[in-house]
């Protein structure tokens, strides 16, 4: 049984308030990170929670806040659609903020998800590799996540072995329902971040929440509750709605 940290809990009151805490640490994240190093490295999700987000960052509020110059986007998980489609999340994030920054083409590390799958995995593994050399395991200063209504995060779903692997860094993700096959980053590497942020939203998160931030025998069944920072920190920042089944009140 994994031991499962709640990190640091923040109940807002819905996905406006989420979103723009969630653009205030980032910029405070970024700035953090850049008094000790020449570059910083995100790892980002897509979906609808975190679009609220990117449009808060690319907007004229926050886009001067950011060097952009030193920002450098990955994606903790990819659908297998090409980089247009209304479904991959390289094109929310794309539409919503990197459209709007002036982040050098060469800072974001988008996955090939138009590649065969295997193949697109193991590129990507291969090009977070040689950015983050020579470390054992990529240490991103930045991660965001969400969750599922069924306890995943990233491509990372209940029953999938993917949780189990511990050498490979992105594995590919074949699924039956949806029928949409992804590309993901292991927990091993998404444990390893620095900081590491959830964003939840919606009353349809509400019973699955309760159970991985306040059932200590269920949060490790599903992935969510298998984020555990190795040496990192992790936050959740939660609406009103998505709290709904908490017991306990974690209002801020």
């Amino acid at each position: 049984m994994t031991e499962y940290s709640k990190g640091e809990i923040h109940v807002l009151p819905d996905l406006e308030a989420v979103s723009y805490q969630a653009a205030t640490l980032f910029v405070t994240a970024s700035r953090n990170a850049m008094t000790e190093k020449t570059r910083v490295a995100v790892a980002i999700s897509g979906g609808s929670t975190p679009r609220r987000l990117y449009t808060f960052l690319g907007s004229a509020e926050y886009r001067p806040q950011v060097d952009w110059q030193r920002i450098h986007f990955f994606w903790v998980d990819e659908r297998c659609v090409p980089k247009d489609h209304e479904e991959s999340n390289f094109r929310t994030v794309f539409d919503t903020l990197l459209s709007k920054v002036p982040i050098p083409d060469e800072n974001i590390h988008r996955i090939r998800s138009e590649e065969e799958l295997d193949k697109a995995a193991r590129d990507y593994e291969e090009e977070i590799r040689e950015f983050f050399k020579p470390s054992q395991l990529p240490i991103f200063d930045l991660v965001i996540l969400g969750v599922g209504e069924d306890g995943h995060t990233a491509s990372l779903f209940p029953g999938s072995k993917a949780l189990g692997e511990k050498e490979r860094w992105v594995v590919p993700v074949y699924l039956e329902k949806p029928k949409i096959n992804r590309i993901t980053l292991t927990l091993p590497v998404l444990n390893h971040a620095a900081q590491i942020l959830f964003l939840v939203s919606g009353r349809s998160k509400a019973i699955i929440l309760s159970e991985i931030l306040e059932d200590s025998h269920k949060n490790d069944e599903y992935p969510a509750g298998l984020i555990n920072p190795v040496h990192g920190t992790l936050l959740w920042l939660i609406d009103q709605e998505a709290a709904g089944q908490l017991r306990r009140s974690w209002e801020v």
